[in-house]
């Protein structure tokens, strides 16, 4: 696809026109529940009653499946074999939301029985497995939706479209950042994790890159850890560009990082900086007046959905219907995930 034609499908997939109310739910489980977003991406698929009917939930380790019996978001939903929740009738997609080292696997084996899947982020430690898995859902004709939030969020939507209209000029730089204070559990997760804490949560903003500008020509990584512990804690990854370069941080050692998370972009024309990077402000310059918006530095307010990962699934039920395809393909997929493992050092 055309980097321009991405970048309109990319920005409708935020705008897209609601499908509640047309027809039946879609029979929708989920497996697993060690990512950290297990609970919130079940949350948000139990808040679109009219687009999908959580069926079932399948989680092997026992400790776990102990938790979800006392939280909010499973209540009421009966805990299944994986391969009992994969027979269900009339079954339609899958959110696996395993540990990293199993997910792949795990929707390799939705994909098999004929599912669509939901796959947190960043999908696998290993590329060679992500790739096959993502060509293997291309050729059965099924979707794999990655759980890259960003993607969904109205600021980002309208950064897409201010890069495909050029109203930015030449893109010349991106610089993002996605850093938050890490506790215990976190560092002791991010420190048996190949790659740090950039693979696990930079891969965000590494997805919007690469959306905005391909795949990059070539990727420098640097870990400076903040202790003696060896936890790659505070990561940069430099991606360059035949005439641009991005830089993104992700330092697991900030007491601000989340007010501090940003993704700014200039361009020869403008600029355009998201801060914090899920609220929704966007501070817009412009060389010239475009797409109704004054020359000139502009603050802006956009509308940020409650539901931080509702769009993701009103997108993907969509999708399922037949309505549209995902903006994100498998070549896409791809790239970002070779570009996450070269921005953390593995590559």
């Amino acid at each position: 696809m055309q980097r321009r034609s991405f970048l309109a499908t990319a920005a409708a997939a935020v705008l897209a026109p609601s499908v509640r109310g047309a027809g039946a739910p879609l029979r929708a489980a989920q497996i697993g529940a060690a990512h950290p977003h297990a609970a919130g991406k079940l949350a948000a698929l139990r808040s679109l009653p009219e687009l999908w009917q959580v069926v079932g939930l399948a989680e092997a380790d026992a400790a776990l499946r102990a938790k979800m019996e006392k939280a909010a978001p499973y209540a009421g939903l009966p805990l299944l074999p994986e391969a009992e929740l994969l027979a269900l009738p009339g079954l339609k997609a899958v959110a696996v939301e395993t540990r990293l080292e199993d997910a792949c696997a795990t929707a390799r084996r939705c994909l098999q029985a004929g599912l669509h899947v939901h796959l947190d982020k960043p999908g696998a430690v290993d590329h060679a497995e992500f790739r096959s898995m993502r060509l293997e859902a291309e050729q059965r004709g099924l979707t794999v939706q990655m759980g890259y939030m960003l993607r969904y969020n109205p600021a980002f939507a309208l950064l897409f479209r201010a890069v495909r209209e050029g109203w930015l000029g030449q893109i010349t730089e991106i610089d993002a950042a996605m850093g938050k204070l890490a506790d215990a559990g976190t560092r002791s997760a991010i420190g048996s994790l190949a790659g740090g804490g950039l693979f696990e949560l930079a891969c965000h903003v590494i997805d919007a890159v690469v959306t905005l500008l391909g795949r990059p020509v070539s990727v420098a990584a640097f870990s400076t850890p903040t202790r003696d512990d060896d936890v790659q804690d505070n990561q940069m990854a430099v991606l360059r560009y035949a005439h641009a370069t991005a830089v993104v941080r992700c330092n697991h050692a900030d007491p601000f990082g989340g007010p501090r998370r940003r993704f700014n972009v200039s361009g020869t024309e403008g600029t355009f900086e998201i801060l914090p990077l899920e609220s929704g402000r966007v501070q817009l310059s412009l060389t010239q007046a475009r797409g109704g918006y004054k020359k000139g530095t502009q603050s802006l307010q956009l509308d940020v959905p409650k539901g931080r990962y509702d769009l993701e699934f009103v997108d993907l039920a969509a999708v399922v219907r037949g309505e549209k395809p995902l903006a994100w393909d498998a070549a896409h997929d791809i790239a970002v995930h070779d570009t996450v493992r070269r921005a953390a050092g593995l590559a």
